[in-house]
Formats: C-alpha cells, sequence, structure tokens
C-alpha cells in the first residue's frame, strides 16, 4: 500500500510540460490504474485521506485528458 501512495505522490506532482502525445495517453492511464487501485483499498477501510488522494488524482487526470483532446475548431 506505502508504494501505492509513493507512486500516486509522484503521479500528482509530475511536470505536465513538454509532454508528446503518448506521454500524455501513459499518464492518463498510470492516473486510471492508480485511482481503481486505491479505491479497491478504500472500500475495505473507508479512510477519508484515501478519498482525497482519489479526488486530487482524478483532478491531475481530468487536467490530462483537457490536453489530450486538444482545443475545439470552431
Amino acid at each position: 500500500m506505502e508504494l501505492l501512495l509513493t507512486e500516486a505522490n509522484e503521479f500528482e506532482f509530475m511536470k505536465m510540460t513538454h509532454m508528446s502525445t503518448s506521454d500524455i495517453v501513459k499518464a492518463s492511464r498510470e492516473g486510471k490504474r492508480l485511482i481503481l487501485a486505491i479505491n479497491e483499498i478504500y472500500k475495505k477501510n473507508k479512510d477519508s485521506s484515501l478519498m482525497d488522494l482519489m479526488k486530487r488524482l482524478t483532478a491531475k487526470k481530468k487536467k490530462i485528458e483537457k490536453r489530450l483532446m486538444g482545443r475545439p475548431t470552431v
């Protein structure tokens, strides 16, 4: 579990500058993997700090996915 929390902190504070499209896709998948793994632990012990961590990771993942989609063309 501690390894998972370490990975989650690294993901949360990762820089998003100069990322290629494949790096963005990898980061999005990594975020999803971390969120789902933390969710499984949260289901067992209902720790509110895990829920807060999942919320922060989800916000970071949404930012990454927004960059992946690009700007809408009008």
